[in-house]
């Protein structure tokens, strides 16, 4: 359940529009795509081109729009309209879907695979379409791609880490799903969880003290500007998907079904590589604006996560996911 506020209720409206209209003008089908990112992301020059080539395959009979900057609410919210039937998707990550389907929950475990193409073995295998099938069954929510790679996440502070240790007593800003937060306790640091937007003037507000992030959201949100630091972890590799509502998925024409599918796996893999090609731009971005970029030694950090997946009960599928990297 979640908690119905203004925001939600005007998003759920918004959702629900094409679903208002007279028969005759529900040919022309809408997705509503929402995304936390902002329109400088290279993700979100993989949505625009997801939302053309779909209009383009399917004549304007499916038309999408994207919502930057969580304007149709938290991705929690997003993901309970799209159970409801309403015409949305959402950029999300795995974390988000182990509510519904715990296997979700091991793409964003620690350390789990290196780079793009490692994660992407394992979001195209057959492995993985059992998960999206089971999604489909326990909580109404169809995948249409999960290749949207955002990066590796890395601390970003307002003093030097080189070990764990040196997270001790720091509040760090992290999603709220298990696994996200058992690996930021892990690692030394107390989980903080808040929606994205509430980074920034939590940390100018030193609500917090810490944030975890992948490149391209630290530049788009400016977090040089309260922050000083940012050390290389690589502790999560960040792979998301678009996820939407099976029911309205459902009521598309086999055509339109595939089309959408077909696009959403093409733009992930075009807007990874935008992501790839863009990281050591960001980093130019980070030092100019006055932050310290620091290597360091991982095996610290990995040895101090390794236990998340014994207590989350994700060692057995942990070792299936590695034959598959293998």
């Amino acid at each position: 359940m979640f908690t119905v506020n203004r925001r939600t209720l005007c998003a759920i409206a918004l959702a629900a529009g094409v679903m208002a209209l007279p028969a005759a003008a529900q040919a022309q089908a809408q997705l509503n795509v929402n995304t936390a990112l902002t329109r400088d992301d290279p993700l979100y020059k993989g949505l625009e081109r997801f939302r053309d080539r779909v209009a383009e395959r399917s004549k304007n009979q499916l038309t999408i729009r994207i919502f930057p900057g969580s304007q149709l609410g938290k991705d929690e919210d997003v993901l309970e309209q799209a159970r409801a039937g309403a015409n949305v998707a959402v950029v999300v990550d795995g974390g988000r879907l182990a509510v519904f389907v715990k296997e979700f929950g091991v793409l964003s475990a620690p350390y789990l695979a290196d780079g793009f193409q490692g994660v992407r073995k394992v979001v195209t295998s057959p492995l993985f379409e059992t998960w999206v099938a089971k999604l489909r069954t326990t909580s109404g929510h169809q995948v249409l791609s999960f290749n949207w790679w955002q990066g590796d996440r890395h601390l970003i502070t307002n003093k030097p880490v080189t070990v764990p240790a040196d997270l001790a007593g720091i509040r760090m800003r992290t999603p709220g799903a298990p696994v996200w937060m058992e690996t930021i306790r892990a690692m030394g640091a107390t989980p903080t969880p808040m929606g994205w937007g509430e980074v920034y003037p939590a940390m100018q507000q030193k609500v917090i003290d810490a944030v975890e992030a992948q490149h391209p959201a630290t530049v788009g949100s400016k977090l040089y500007e309260v922050a000083k630091h940012v050390t290389k972890t690589s502790h999560f590799n960040l792979i998301t998907g678009i996820v939407t509502s099976a029911a309205w998925f459902d009521k598309l024409t086999p055509e339109l079904q595939k089309i959408l599918r077909e696009e959403s796996l093409a733009a992930g893999d075009y807007a990874s590589k935008l992501t790839e090609d863009s990281l050591v731009g960001f980093e130019e971005t980070m030092k100019k604006n006055g932050m310290t970029i620091a290597e360091v030694d991982k095996k610290p950090f990995i040895d101090a996560t390794q236990g998340v997946y014994e207590k989350l009960g994700y060692s057995d599928l942990r070792a299936e996911v590695l034959k598959i990297l293998k």
